[in-house]
């Protein structure tokens, strides 16, 4: 199975952050825009956390507090779980599903190189499995 590396070569898409002083509603409005559930939250060029929908809905809704004025910093995830380009998939499926995360920054050489998600990773999957029930059929079929 494959690693990191392969699915970030395969995303079109770069990585978007904020600064921790965005405020939320801003990175909510990045967010709709770019149509993505999470955002990178850099300072400077150090990551810092992760933000996204559930921290949205977990810190900010359900404690009443109003999402122009509070900066991403206080709610952000800091520190979250990360895994580097050698990261196997299967790791990958394993962290996302039994610590109950859909995103998962990339950081190599302690520089973020990217952000994958569980969208990511079970494309991924299923393309892998397609190719192998082609290459399978085809050797069937030419004996």
């Amino acid at each position: 199975m494959g690693k990191v590396r392969n699915i970030l070569q395969g995303k079109t898409n770069s990585s978007i952050f904020v600064s921790p002083d965005t405020t939320v509603f801003e990175a909510l409005e990045l967010m709709f825009e770019k149509n993505i559930g999470s955002l990178l939250v850099m300072d400077q060029e150090k990551f810092v956390g992760i933000f996204t929908e559930r921290d949205y809905a977990r810190k900010v809704i359900l404690k009443g507090k109003s999402s122009k004025e509070i900066p991403i910093s206080e709610i952000m995830s800091e520190n979250p779980l990360t895994v580097c380009s050698d990261t196997s998939i299967e790791e990958c499926m394993w962290l996302m599903t039994n610590k109950f995360i859909r995103h998962l920054p990339v950081i190599d050489d302690g520089k973020l190189t990217g952000i994958i998600s569980i969208g990511d990773v079970v494309k991924y999957i299923i393309e892998e499995q397609q190719f192998i029930i082609g290459n399978l059929e085809h050797y069937i079929t030419s004996s």
